[in-house]
């Protein structure tokens, strides 16, 4: 591990950061998200001003930690999952730089500027001052520890997507919510009920604080668990932006029969090279791909539920 700087009085916080390819990127945001103060931030070099829009190249991914006594443990669980992951990726060594206290309240805000995705959506911080034009919908996000910022390819690919796709009146699955941010757009863009999923309680927390900061909390119900932990009901269109492995499980387990006929899936979290497998997943359940969208490395693909279900009678 590289160890930046020396420890002053005052000094509360650590930044713990790495640059990464695509590959392992969410992976290690996922890691940083569970044992990081703030949660995890990426950025990529486009938002450091170093490449264009379409030229994106590494991804720096940050998050905080106490320093002293109540830091120990979390370092020590990041640098446990890191050697995991890289055992999997191949990683650089973890940078860990000690911060004043002052330097730490204002850090990591600076790094989720107001965001707009798609003709209409824009994610707002609160703690910046925004006034909206008349069309917009406006997401007001506190990222906290929950991935989900909307700064990440997967996540704007999926904006892009609920902007797209989402109709008034439907019925809304996302599955792994993370912040909520999916959920959240799809009901202020329209739909009538909205469920979200997370297996971390700390997500699930943060989640229903922002469906209540954006008042929709009554039609987003976030709860604790998968997809094995909620009633087989039939929706309109699901959003899973994950990994590919875990896409695949969850498509094992029976997700594409969550659709209602001629519903859509929106998958998300796919590296380059992995698409390919999860494409045979979707056909496997008989999801056709009705679009393939791309931003750098990260693929997000869009598999549709025949409209009519055909028996064997027919």
């Amino acid at each position: 591990m590289v160890e930046e700087g020396n420890p002053k009085p005052g000094q509360t916080w650590i930044e713990v950061s790495v640059e990464i390819n695509g590959e392992g990127a969410e992976a290690v945001s996922e890691l940083f998200n569970r044992y990081g103060t703030g949660g995890a931030v990426l950025l990529t070099e486009f938002d450091r001003g170093l490449k264009g829009p379409d030229d994106r190249g590494a991804v720096t991914v940050k998050t905080y930690i106490p320093a002293g006594e109540k830091g120990i443990e979390a370092r020590r669980k990041l640098e446990e999952g890191f050697w995991h992951l890289s055992q999997i990726y191949s990683l650089p060594e973890l940078t860990f730089r000690p911060l004043p206290c002052e330097e730490w309240a204002t850090a990591w805000k600076k790094h989720f500027p107001i965001l707009h995705v798609g003709q209409r959506l824009v994610i707002h911080p609160p703690w910046l001052e925004y006034h909206p034009r008349p069309d917009e919908v406006v997401i007001e996000l506190e990222p906290g520890m929950a991935f989900g910022t909307g700064l990440h390819p997967t996540t704007r690919m999926c904006l892009l997507a609920a902007e797209e796709l989402t109709r008034p009146g439907m019925r809304v699955l996302d599955v792994g919510t993370g912040s909520g941010i999916l959920a959240i757009a799809a009901a202020k863009l329209g739909a009538g009920s909205v469920l979200a999923l997370d297996i971390d309680p700390i997500a699930v927390q943060a989640a229903q604080a922002n469906a209540a900061a954006n008042e929709v909390a009554d039609r987003v119900h976030v709860l604790l668990g998968s997809l094995k932990d909620i009633k087989h009901d039939l929706w309109d269109l699901i959003f899973v932006n994950i990994l590919a492995q875990t896409i695949i499980a969850l498509l094992e387990e029976g997700l594409a029969t969550y659709l209602s006929p001629g519903g859509k899936l929106v998958a998300a979290g796919i590296i380059e090279g992995q698409e390919e497998e999860v494409e045979k997943a979707f056909a496997s359940h008989k999801l056709a791909v009705s679009a393939h969208k791309r931003k750098g490395d990260w693929i997000t693909l869009i598999g549709q539920r025949p409209p009519e279900v055909v028996t064997s009678d027919e």
